[in-house]
Order: structure tokens, then sequence, then C-alpha cells
């Protein structure tokens, strides 16, 4: 079931939205725009996706809502592998016509899409974020290394033998005799989630590769180095929390000891209660995520189906405000929302190629 939410101000794509649509001169209101007869059978957006990507979809989804006379889209957080799945279903009024996602496309995603008639996808990037290992307030803050945060969540671990044993570690001092004297228990999302795509790739290899015999794998049998690599421990130390990241935060507050996986957005909204470990000398802040310093950062994306553009109305013209330097520039209100956004040059970029509606192209 869809979930409601209200969708942001623009005009006609291209054109300005909640003021000039993107454009770096200031911006200022617009009269609103009327909506025009839907060339389908409906006239309201449907948009799935990614957990992370959706308190900034619904923000604009807000302000859209207030400043248009167009139909408040119909929003769902199902996760960034379930989301594009749903998308790359098929074309047409029973399926979304946006999905979000945490984390690029992937050529398999591309290919189902064409195999259901889908060919032309309009990428759009909406900034930046840092993927969070978090604990309460009431508890100290953790510093870990990436390869401390891999053998805390691996199913195996090296032997020191060059070879490989099912993870025993059970407290954190089993690790590392710094560490806290207490059980490992991190709360992560599921194989389904982008978040759990990015964190693969950016912590798990990483910590992964600190070993150079595992490392070595990645070109010789990349196979082997994926099981190692890639896998979560399948007993208590990891828990798959869903792809509600405000429950984790929720449980993380109720176990003091507890560390949760999710996104900086959430950090951000909720830091009277949980911290961002420090990983690898680093904190998860705007600032470290923006320059790259910190090590858990990706990018953050939404794919739209190009021939549902002038068909459910609406779809240009909230391309338009998402990408608007009101809304995702640098002083735009999804910064406020914990959105790390792009440079003022790249975003304009993205903002020229939504404009033209460019396809899709993973070469």
């Amino acid at each position: 079931m869809f979930k409601k939410i209200l969708l942001c101000g623009f005009v006609a794509f291209g054109v300005a939205a909640c003021g000039n649509g993107g454009d770096n001169t200031s911006e200022t209101s617009v009269a609103k725009v009327e909506a025009a007869p839907s060339a389908s059978g409906r006239d309201q957006i449907k948009i799935v996706g990614s957990s992370t990507v959706y308190p900034f979809a619904t923000t604009v989804a807000e302000n859209f809502g207030r400043s248009t006379s167009f139909k408040t889209p119909i929003v769902e957080s199902t996760g960034s592998g379930g989301g594009l799945k749903l998308f790359c279903s098929g074309l047409g009024d029973n399926y979304p016509d946006i999905t979000n996602a945490s984390r690029r496309i992937k050529s398999s995603e591309v290919e189902l899409c064409a195999e259901n008639g889908i060919n032309d996808i309009v990428e759009v990037k909406v900034g930046y974020d840092g993927i969070v290992v978090a604990n309460s307030t009431k508890s100290d803050r953790m510093e870990l290394t990436l390869r401390e945060l891999y053998l805390a969540l691996a199913k195996d671990v090296p032997d020191g033998k060059g070879g490989l044993k099912p993870n025993d570690y059970i407290n954190w001092s089993d690790i590392n005799p710094a560490l806290k004297d207490t059980k490992i228990e991190i709360m992560g999302p599921p194989p389904t989630s982008g978040t759990r795509d990015a964190f693969v790739e950016l912590a798990m290899e990483g910590g992964c590769q600190t070993f150079d015999w595992i490392k070595a794998l990645k070109k010789t049998d990349k196979n082997t180095y994926k099981a190692i690599c890639h896998a979560f421990r399948e007993d208590d130390g990891f828990i798959e929390a869903g792809e509600n990241d405000n429950l984790i935060v929720r449980k993380l507050n109720a176990n003091p000891n507890a560390l949760g996986i999710f996104g900086f957005g959430f950090l951000d909204q909720n830091g009277d209660s949980v911290q961002g470990s420090v990983i690898d000398d680093t904190l998860p802040t705007f600032e470290n995520i923006s320059d790259g310093s910190y090590p858990v950062s990706r990018s953050l994306y939404f794919y739209v189906k190009k021939d549902m553009i002038g068909t459910v109305p609406g779809i240009a013209e909230y391309l338009t405000e998402f990408t608007s330097v009101r809304a995702s520039g640098q002083d735009g209100y999804l910064s406020e929302k914990g959105l790390i956004p792009m440079n003022a040059e790249e975003h304009a970029q993205w903002q020229s190629q939504v404009r033209a509606q460019k396809t899709l192209s993973l070469n």
C-alpha cells in the first residue's frame, strides 16, 4: 500500500520551480501551475524505493503539494532493491513512475526493465550520504577501524594461519582488547536495501581488504573474494532490522550497548539520542562526508520512466523542483534534513541532464 504524502513546489519542467527551478540566480515565488489532463488513466505520481532517500522525497513532496494544483504523489519506502524490482516490473498505470535508490542502478536491473518494455530511464543524482554506525548517547561513542567493523560482522574471519574460521568473536574486546567488553550487537538493513549494498562495498570490503591475501583474491578469484567479504554473520551478532531506520533508532535507545547501521540523515535528525561512531579516526559529519574523508560515503539517486513524463501529470515538474537549487543545492532545504549536497558545478551538470531528460547509460 502506497503511503500518501504531500509533494513540492515548481512550475513547468525546465522553467522556474519554487522560484527559478534550479538556476543559480535567486529564487522567487511563482504562481501555482494548473495540472493538465492525464493521457493515462492515472493522475497521481507513484514513487517507491530507498528508505534513505524517502525523507528527502517526502520533504520535496510537501513543498510540491503546497505550491501546485497537481495531486499529491503516493510514496512508499520499500528499500532500493525492492523499489527497483517494482519499478522494472512493467510500464503503465499499475507500476511506479519513480524509484528512489541509495546506490546506483545495477546492469541486471536495467536488463529487467528492458525485458518489461522500460527502455528509457532518466537518472537523477540527489546528492551524497554517509552510512553511520551509531549507538545511543547513553553509552560512550565507539571508535572503530574498518577492519574491526568487518571482523565484528563477517560470517567467516581470518584464522591467522592463511585460512578462515567461523566468526567466533562474541564481545568487542575479543577483536581488540582496547574496545569495550560488551557483546557485539549490530542492527542493520536487509539485502534488499541500498544501504546494505553500499555498506558492503564501502565498509565490509574496506575492512576485508586490510588482509593482503584476501585483497589479492579480488583479482584472482572474485567469487571467493565476495563470499569472504560480503557475507554477514548469521548469529545474533548481526540483526536484520528491516527497512525502517526510525525503528533502529528506537531500538538503540532501548539498548545502549547495541549499534545500528543507517544513513547520515537519520543520525542528523536524531542527534539528541544517537551518535555516530568514529570510523578510521573520522567522525560522520556533514563536512567529512562532503569532502570524502569519511570512509563510508555514497551517492543517492532516483530513477524515472521517461515514457511516463507527460503521461502522468506532474512528473516533469517534480523533477524540476527536486533538482532546483532551492531544494538540493548547497544551501537548499534538503540539507536541513541531512542531505549532503553536490558542489555547485556538479549540481548544475545533473540539473542540465535532467532538464534535457537524458536517458541512462551505464557505460
